[in-house]
């Protein structure tokens, strides 16, 4: 099958409190708030998606805010993201370093196995964040007063994932993912999806051996999703994995692109999203993430979800 994965889409985690969690992606990472909408799946809850300027996949960071919603505490452990990587500038490490000690976070300075300077610290629901220098990612950044355009966030780096039979997982991720390996260090198999080795397409794959399996809650990462540049590659993706006795579900719509959903062998959980409509179908570019966005067919129940969502301010 020709290439259709063109790289990773966004990373979407279970998190805990909506007003830190705003504070913390945009307000110390400074992200843009792209979109605030609600999980389609559970409307009384929000989903935030952080990004750059237009919400390029790629740069997308999603969170689905639980407090208070009765969500037990994840588990971190073997078949689900363990770490979701961003890029900055290579240069910027030291400017990242002072504002996480401004910010009282408690964070770590290392260089990852594949020789880049990285900065690791949790977010306010316990996910493991990094942020690595990169000399290669020329993303455009978005950018506040605070953190000028050659410090700024360029998007997401990368996502690690520890599994319990590597192979299983190399496997599909070569077959089906359009991944080439680049690296391995440390346990650590790095796979560059769409060919290049470049920030937003990489997954790391690291061999967790009796790791116990994780449990999706709180603090845990619920999904990553790949790109593909059309719906119709969408479907020859579905059928491909079918054929492969992967359960894949239906298309789904996700307003600001479509969405299928497998689990690969060792458990974590793939989706498959396009690029288009994009996150400008309901919004002018300039207005993004400033008022509530419904899809269509919850618009009748506005004022009901509006009272039971939590009050923000950003």
């Amino acid at each position: 099958m020709d290439t259709l994965i063109k790289g990773l889409h966004h990373v979407t985690a279970t998190v805990t409190d909506a007003q830190a969690d705003l504070d913390f992606y945009v307000g110390l990472l400074g992200q843009r708030l792209v979109k605030k909408t609600i999980n389609f799946d559970n409307p009384g809850v929000y989903h935030f998606y952080y990004g750059n300027e237009s919400g390029q996949p790629g740069t997308i960071m999603t969170t689905f805010p639980y407090a208070g919603m009765g969500v037990r505490v994840g588990t971190k452990g073997a078949g689900q993201v363990d770490v979701t990587s961003f890029s900055v500038p290579a240069s910027a490490i030291g400017f990242w370093r002072d504002r996480l000690m401004a910010a009282k976070v408690p964070h770590a300075a290392e260089r990852s196995p594949f020789g880049e300077e990285t900065l690791r610290f949790d977010d306010p629901s316990g996910l493991h964040i990094r942020l690595v220098g990169s000399a290669n990612d020329d993303r455009a950044p978005w950018t506040c007063p605070d953190i000028p355009a050659d410090k700024a966030i360029l998007g997401i780096h990368s996502v690690a994932m520890p599994v319990r039979m590597p192979a299983r997982s190399v496997e599909l991720l070569v077959a089906m993912m359009d991944a080439t390996k680049v690296g391995e260090a440390a346990g650590i198999e790095r796979f560059a999806i769409g060919g290049a080795a470049r920030p937003g397409a990489i997954v790391e794959v690291e061999a967790g051996g009796e790791t116990p399996q994780g449990v999706n809650g709180l603090g845990t990462v619920h999904h990553v999703a790949f790109a593909v540049a059309t719906s119709e590659d969408q479907l020859r993706m579905q059928c491909e994995l079918r054929k492969m006795g992967l359960n894949v579900t239906d298309v789904m719509d996700r307003q600001y692109f479509t969405s299928i959903y497998f689990r690969e062998p060792n458990g974590v959980l793939y989706e498959i999203a396009t690029l288009p409509p994009g996150f400008a179908i309901d919004e002018p570019l300039a207005e993004l993430g400033q008022a509530l966005k419904l899809p269509p067919w919850e618009e009748s129940r506005r004022g009901l979800i509006e009272s039971r969502l939590p009050k923000v301010n950003y």
